[in-house]
């Protein structure tokens, strides 16, 4: 059993117990759950180079990233560095994060946030929603057709946005419908951790323009951006560049300072 495997197989085990403790109906009636959320597509297509940053502690493939960093104090130094989103992890037990990180997150910025999490289950896009996000992320690798069709309906009608995950063609192909809106090429595969930004470039060309092209993963240095926008990429997700430092605010800050300044 690879890591996703294993990370998919206790995400099941997570939710039937959060399903047994939280129903559905409970989760309508929390004080976010009707909230106008906040187009990231939108932002993203508005910016010249549209930076998803993201609050993440920890990764199956690195370890430790950081473990100190208030994410109230980071949603906040993202918003100031003028990120078009933020990304959220809320995987507790391979990631470090919560779904009280995404409540905090909304708290303390305006930003349209994502809510970054293993979806496997209708509840999960509920419980996003009831805890302040603006987008859900559906991972292709571990969804059929019908699930991502029901799934991107579902996040559709609560006023949510999709962000659709894929790592090869046939993923990808599997994907092309209505109701996602961006499409994000993941660099890293998600069974090995490795990390190439070929797969981005690669891509590119079998995306219709219907959808906003995102990159994620490995993503560190302007030149990275630089060349994926030749390919049509219009979003970046960027999480541990700006989290393995001391203030992940300041290091976006400085980071989108230098890319507007260069580019």
């Amino acid at each position: 059993m690879n890591i996703l495997d294993k990370i998919v197989a206790d995400k099941k085990t997570e939710v039937d117990l959060k399903k047994s403790m939280v129903s559905e109906k409970e989760l309508e009636k929390f004080p976010l759950f009707d909230r106008e959320t906040i187009s990231l597509r939108d932002n993203i297509e508005n910016s010249t180079y549209g930076i998803i940053a993201e609050h993440k502690r920890r990764s199956p493939s690195k370890s430790v990233i950081n473990l100190s960093l208030n994410v109230f104090d980071v949603a906040r130094g993202y918003e100031n560095a003028g990120a078009c989103g933020m990304s959220v992890l809320t995987d507790g037990k391979y990631f470090g994060g919560s779904l009280t990180d995404l409540m905090l997150a909304r708290a303390s910025c305006d930003l349209p946030l994502l809510r970054k999490e293993f979806i496997i289950e209708s509840y999960q896009i509920t419980e996003a929603k009831a805890y302040g996000a603006d987008v859900i992320l559906l991972i292709a690798s571990i969804l059929s057709k019908n699930e991502i069709i029901d799934f991107s309906k579902q996040a559709k009608s609560l006023g949510m946005e999709v962000l659709m995950e894929v790592h090869n063609e046939d993923e990808l192909k599997k994907c092309l419908m209505p109701n996602i809106d961006m499409m994000g090429v993941n660099n890293r595969n998600l069974k090995t951790f490795e990390v190439n930004l070929e797969i981005s470039k690669a891509l590119s060309k079998l995306i219709p323009d219907d959808f906003t092209k995102v990159s994620e993963s490995g993503i560190s240095n302007i030149r990275a951006i630089k060349e994926l926008s030749e390919f049509g990429y219009k979003g970046y997700l960027i999480g541990e560049n700006f989290m393995k430092t001391d203030d992940a605010g300041k290091a976006a800050k400085e980071f989108m300072s230098n890319l507007y300044e260069n580019y």
